[in-house]
């Protein structure tokens, strides 16, 4: 049994477009190894392929360390060179009380779920006119 648990502690991510956004679910743990390499691919692909609109809907991320949190730094400075805006949503208590001790809560533009991020991309957009 408890090798069927390990699995979904793993880092899955799947993306799916919302016009111009790019929306990553994330499920599981973004940690040293697998996760934050993960992460790293994902971004940079879609940078490469010019999405640089990102959610980051992290409604199912169940941990989060150091490596992870570096990760997400490093995505976003990425996606800020390019112009472009990451974003995270549905951040859990858990992680949102750690981006908070680190002080990263100041750097991520973090919303409560979905639907008010997403809007905060069109905000933003209309507001660079």
């Amino acid at each position: 049994m408890s090798m069927q648990a390990q699995p979904a502690r793993r880092m899955q991510a799947a993306t799916r477009e919302l016009g111009e956004i790019t929306i990553v679910d994330i499920k599981g743990r973004i940690t040293i190894g697998e996760g934050n390499v993960m992460l790293r691919e994902i971004v940079v692909g879609l940078l490469e392929k010019g999405k640089r609109q990102v959610l980051l809907n992290m409604m199912d991320v169940a941990y989060l360390d150091s490596a992870g949190i570096g990760e997400l730094v490093r995505s976003h400075t990425s996606v800020r060179k390019q112009g472009g805006q990451l974003k995270l949503a549905n951040v859990n208590k858990k992680v949102q009380e750690l981006l908070q001790k680190t002080m990263l809560s100041a750097v991520f533009d973090i919303h409560q779920d979905e639907t008010s991020a997403v809007k905060s991309f069109v905000l933003s957009s209309k507001a660079a006119w």
